[in-house]
């Protein structure tokens, strides 16, 4: 490791192949893994854990809680908390912890309230406000920070009808994941989509429910199933559904209730960007059974390791 002569370096836990320089000072207590790169006027307390190749760039301070995946960046004068409610000579018995998971990026100027976790792979604009958890493979702006996007291969249902079936399984990236026509018949009157289920669906319901009224910045799903399978068709309105199996993440805009999207089990997925008027229909394959949810993105990501 390289300790620059101008930096405070009290720790011993410090892994092989990390720099630490000028005017940085890092704490007794503090652990950072192997290949770290910190840079000028780094300040890094006591109750703080780095893991390997993290990169901490100019005038950053990391505060007591504060844990650290590898392969993480944080830019230029990020701004952590770890207090809700500070006072000055009032300390609270345990500080909040935040976490920063694997391979996220914060950029510069950014402030990161206590308590947050930030998943893998994230990345957090310039200058961000971020007051909530962010999803693994979210990007979010501004004040408070809103997600904008999903790091994934995005796709339109513009699919022109004549499409086989065939065709439409290859516009998807996530195994398993359909694009599902169903029969449109138009007139001078308007139109009419029929659906027989036996027929036009890949499985026969047990359940369906309606998602409605929901605020553009918010997100829906967050979860994956074991056996349930799901058909979800906008029957109003639009809005986005990301797909992952953990490998691959796919994004497709629902927007006409002539197409459906299958997510099979052992996939996570996310909806976001509805609009006002967005009225989203789902089709189950099984009754509701809470066990049948993975609703952490680390737990899915251990299951699907398993099967």
């Amino acid at each position: 490791m390289f300790i620059h002569q101008n930096a405070i370096c009290e720790s011993n836990h410090i892994g092989q192949g990390t720099r630490i320089w000028a005017f940085s000072h890092v704490l007794p207590l503090a652990i950072l893994g192997e290949g770290c790169n910190v840079c000028d006027n780094v300040f890094i307390e006591n109750d703080v854990v780095i893991g390997n190749n993290v990169t901490i760039k100019c005038g950053v301070q990391l505060w007591d809680g504060l844990r650290v995946a590898d392969d993480v960046f944080i830019g230029p004068n990020v701004t952590f908390a770890n207090d809700k409610y500070p006072r000055s000579k009032c300390y609270p018995e345990d500080f909040l912890k935040t976490c920063i998971e694997k391979g996220a990026s914060i950029g510069a100027n950014a402030t990161i309230l206590p308590g947050i976790t930030i998943g893998q792979n994230a990345l957090i604009g310039a200058g961000a406000v971020v007051t909530k958890n962010v999803p693994p493979f979210a990007t979010v702006v501004g004040n408070p920070a809103r997600i904008v996007n999903y790091n994934t291969n995005k796709r339109d249902l513009e699919i022109p009808l004549s499409s086989s079936a065939e065709s439409d399984k290859k516009t998807l990236a996530v195994e398993g994941c359909e694009i599902i026509h169903f029969p449109s018949f138009d007139d001078m009157r308007g139109g009419l989509i029929a659906c027989e289920y036996h027929k036009d669906l890949p499985f026969v319901p047990k359940r369906s429910f309606f998602v409605h009224s929901v605020q553009t910045d918010k997100i829906r799903g967050e979860h994956a199933h074991r056996e349930c399978l799901q058909l979800l068709v906008a029957i109003s309105g639009s809005l986005s559904v990301v797909v992952d199996n953990g490998r691959v993440r796919d994004e497709i805009r629902l927007d006409s209730p002539q197409f459906g999207l299958l997510i099979p089990n052992g996939v996570w997925g996310i909806q976001y960007k509805f609009t006002k008027d967005a009225v989203l229909l789902v089709y189950a394959s099984d009754s509701y059974n809470d066990l049948d949810y993975i609703r952490e993105y680390d737990e899915f990501i251990k299951y699907i390791k398993t099967k």
